[in-house]
């Protein structure tokens, strides 16, 4: 399978999971609108979601990911079946006392993460309870995270990309049919999201199963105490946990700083954790169905080019990813700065979602977008040196972007208010991808083939007549008025977005760029 096919099936996919993921924030937004209460659910559910971040997602498929795929290429499938077993065993039983902590803790932890909830009582202490609910969907999605770590290594990435798309599913079931019902006996609505959020863990973990036996990596874990002890004992298995360390460093500082704007933003007016979110949740859509797309597909592959020491393949590929990240993120960055209104207007401006509402999310989606570049980027750069079992490098970097992010804060929320959060993400984010690609060059890992000026300076010239073409368009039209004509402001919508694509890739091939190099890798 080609590099553009898998990252094109990620993408796909991913891009099924973030429109179900949309259809389910705008029945949030519409059925719940912006309060304290919505405030308390985000932040409740940010909390299992930034440990999954860590543990999950994190710092251990970055140092799980490479390893198994060392260990195939050196060791074969009967060595990979038995890493997988010893990471199965001491992941399970680091899960089952994670979670028990985390249910008994989840006061100190909403306190932690979003302390001037405290202004409204009843909403803290709503954020308690769903945390504790919430808290186990940890456990689900960290074991998902082990079994799309496998499943990727063996070039099988339909059913991880897909799995989110389950809790998507099961939380717009939850504001359908159970909101409703809940509110019908004098329940709060709100905790019926925990129901779906757990829903969506367990069916998410479900559809793994059948996908690992199909492949003969199904885990054979230890429940006793001498298989724990026999797991922990094994050298590739300690590897792991060697690397996780300096990798729980760097994906916690990112963590951290999405700790500190959440408590900020808990100080700031009411719904500011809201409409955050909301920028979050459309920010999602380029950086996932690009760069999460392709940190998926490089890593193990960047991994077994180290393994066999093809620099050539290894550096071809760092270089493929990051010539599609400024195709595509350039772009994108330019909607996201002169386009936001309209998008978060079509997007979310329905029920109880209002006027003011669509201006305060569209500010903080203009300042993600400023750093889009970055965030994508980061997700292709970093996998080039976890491939190399460097891990401390980018946590190292990641630090320095943390304090770069944290100083923005203090001279920009003064005056943006939760926009300065966004921003100030955006900015570090530059920060960090633009660190770690001068290091890889330092290093002589990568090397960028001929043609990268004129490539950059075709890329600009048409995201120049983009963004003349979308500012046209945002104050041609009245988005927010059309409110009252949702088919007619979502059919507008569709032809700026058809309209911009298409002048965007014509302006690229009138310059002379080559999209079927891009195909072809």
């Amino acid at each position: 399978m080609s590099l553009f096919k898998a990252a094109s099936t990620v993408s796909l996919l991913t891009l099924a999971s973030r429109v179900t993921g949309l259809v389910r924030d705008v029945l949030f937004a519409s059925f719940f609108g912006v309060s304290a209460l919505t405030d308390a659910f985000y932040v409740a559910f940010r909390i299992p979601n930034l440990f999954r971040r860590i543990f999950g997602e994190g710092a251990f498929s970055q140092a799980f990911v490479p390893v198994l795929a060392s260990v195939r290429t050196t060791e074969g499938d009967a060595g990979a079946k038995n890493l997988v077993d010893h990471v199965s065993t001491v992941l399970l039983w680091t899960l089952v006392v994670l979670c028990i902590l985390g249910v008994v803790g989840a006061p100190l932890m909403v306190w932690a993460l979003a302390s001037g909830l405290q202004k409204d009582p009843h909403a803290y202490d709503a954020a308690v309870l769903m945390t504790r609910w919430m808290f186990p969907y940890i456990g689900f999605m960290s074991l998902v995270a082990l079994a799309g770590g496998i499943l990727n290594t063996w070039k099988k990435f339909a059913v991880p990309a897909a799995s989110p798309v389950l809790l998507n599913l099961c939380m717009i079931a939850s504001i359908a049919l159970a909101a409703p019902w809940f509110r019908s006996i004098g329940i709060e609505p709100i905790y019926s999201q925990a129901i779906g959020v757990m829903a969506g863990g367990v069916l998410q973990l479900a559809i793994q199963v059948p996908a690992l036996r199909r492949i003969g990596m199904w885990p054979r874990i230890g429940v006793a105490f001498s298989g724990l002890r026999a797991a922990w004992n094994d050298p590739s298995t300690r590897k792991i946990l060697g690397l996780m360390l300096p990798a729980l460093l760097g994906v916690s500082v990112a963590q951290i700083s999405l700790l500190i704007n959440t408590q900020i933003a808990s100080w700031l007016p009411a719904g500011s954790v809201s409409w955050l979110n909301n920028a979050d949740r459309l920010m999602e859509f380029p950086t996932a169905l690009l760069g999460v797309a392709l940190g998926v597909v490089l890593m193990p592959q960047l991994a077994a080019a180290r393994a066999s020491q093809d620099e050539e393949r290894y550096s071809g590929m760092l270089d493929w990813g990051l010539r599609l990240v400024v195709l595509l993120a350039i772009p994108s960055s330019v909607a996201l700065l002169v386009f936001a209104a309209p998008l978060v207007a079509t997007l979310f401006h329905y029920g109880a979602f209002k006027d003011s509402d669509v201006g305060q999310v569209a500010f903080a989606l203009a300042g993600y977008g400023t750093g889009l570049l970055g965030l994508v980027a980061i997700k292709v750069l970093a996998p080039g040196y976890y491939a190399n079992h460097d891990m401390k490098t980018p946590m190292k970097i990641a630090i320095a972007a943390l304090v770069v992010t944290q100083l923005l804060n203090a001279v920009l929320v003064p005056f943006l208010q939760h926009a300065g959060l966004a921003l100030s993400i955006g900015i570090g984010a530059l920060v960090n991808a633009g660190a770690l690609l001068v290091g890889l060059l330092r290093r002589g890992s990568y090397k960028p083939r001929p043609g990268w000026l004129v490539f950059a300076l075709q890329v600009l010239a048409a995201s120049a007549l983009l963004a003349v073409f979308l500012t046209w368009a945002a104050h041609a039209f009245p988005w927010t008025a059309w409110r009252v004509e949702p088919w007619r402001r979502a059919g507008m919508m569709a032809a700026m977005l058809a309209g911009a694509m298409v002048l965007y890739f014509g302006a690229l091939l009138a310059a002379g760029v080559k999209l079927r190099q891009f195909v072809t890798r």
